[in-house]
């Protein structure tokens, strides 16, 4: 199963602690994480192996809605940080868009993350 992990700045340490919070399920699990760039880096630094694509403002939001339409992404936790304005809101929009599209759970805080992480 792959699950795709992103977080605006103000949300990047709420992302790790929550993959630290459910470390020893996503590793039990075969599940395998792709991130965007500084999420992913982020991860990889908290011990998890992370498949990284770009940046989410040069792409890396778009590069993991291909993944979704492509059926290869099972799960998308994107922690928005929503009182910031962001230059790559389209690529944002979109992403959430396929993702319902392609009926694919998405989870934008730590809240629904949980519920969604204890559903595999």
């Amino acid at each position: 199963m792959e699950i795709a992990v992103i977080s605006h700045d103000g949300k990047k340490a709420e992302m790790v602690q929550f993959l630290m919070d459910n470390k020893t399920l996503l590793k039990q699990k075969d599940i395998h994480i792709v991130a965007t760039g500084t999420t992913g880096l982020k991860a990889e630094k908290a011990g998890f192996k992370v498949t990284r694509f770009l940046s989410g403002p040069i792409g890396g939001d778009a590069q993991i809605a291909v993944r979704v339409v492509e059926g290869k992404t099972a799960m998308v936790f994107f922690f928005r940080d929503p009182l910031e304005k962001h230059p790559h809101e389209p690529d944002i929009s979109m992403l959430m868009r396929l993702c319902d599209v392609h009926n694919v759970p998405l989870a934008t805080n730590p809240a629904t993350a949980e519920l969604l992480i204890k559903s595999i």
